[in-house]
């Protein structure tokens, strides 16, 4: 299973808008993706919820995972934009 590591680029971290942004673009993919802190369980990357019960703020580090890396790479390359400009 891909994994990246990515720094959380919004300026208010992984919290409603950018969570939705995120979780939008997850269901859309073909495959499941998951997204969390290193070292903690992850979490479904198309629940705006779920990322949000992350706690991940700006400059932290979270791990993106999942069977595609393609759509692994979407999702890390939505995380490291700051999607509350």
């Amino acid at each position: 299973m891909p994994t990246k590591s990515v720094v959380v680029g919004s300026a208010v971290g992984l919290h409603a808008r950018p969570a939705a942004i995120i979780s939008e673009a997850a269901d859309e993919l073909g495959s499941e993706v998951l997204i969390g802190i290193p070292g903690d369980e992850a979490v479904d990357a198309s629940s705006a919820l779920l990322i949000m019960t992350l706690g991940a703020g700006p400059g932290d580090t979270v791990e993106v995972s999942g069977d595609v890396e393609a759509d692994v790479d979407a999702i890390v390359a939505l995380v490291e934009k700051d999607l509350d400009a």
